[in-house]
């Protein structure tokens, strides 16, 4: 069980060429309780993209700031806060923050 507030978990840079200025944080996992399932947060900054990938499970991406794209499959889709997606296993994916001004992309 855990009850916390994401300023308490440390930030990770995801370094890889596959992203860009990008960072994470694990906020629920197996390790905090919950055995199937994680729930991730990531914070792309100026001209930051998140790898361009697919995997066998499905997941849920909810943005809580910002503005970008979802590519999804060869689909280019804006979103912004309060933008919600159900990606399937094996969709290819990735997000990018849209922003010049180097303000943030941050979802779930």
């Amino acid at each position: 069980m855990i009850a916390s507030n994401e300023k308490n978990v440390k930030a990770v840079e995801l370094v890889n060429e596959a992203y860009k200025n990008v960072k994470g944080k694990v906020l629920v996992s197996p390790e905090t309780g919950w055995d199937d399932y994680v729930m991730r947060l990531f914070e792309l900054g100026k001209g930051g993209y998140s790898a361009d990938h697919s995997h066998d499970f499905p997941h849920i991406v909810y943005v809580i700031e910002g503005e970008g794209f979802l590519y999804l499959q060869e689909e280019k889709i804006p979103v912004e806060s309060g933008s919600f997606a159900f990606i399937p296993n094996n969709k290819r994916h990735q997000l990018v923050n849209a922003r010049e001004n180097g303000d943030p992309l941050r979802f779930i």
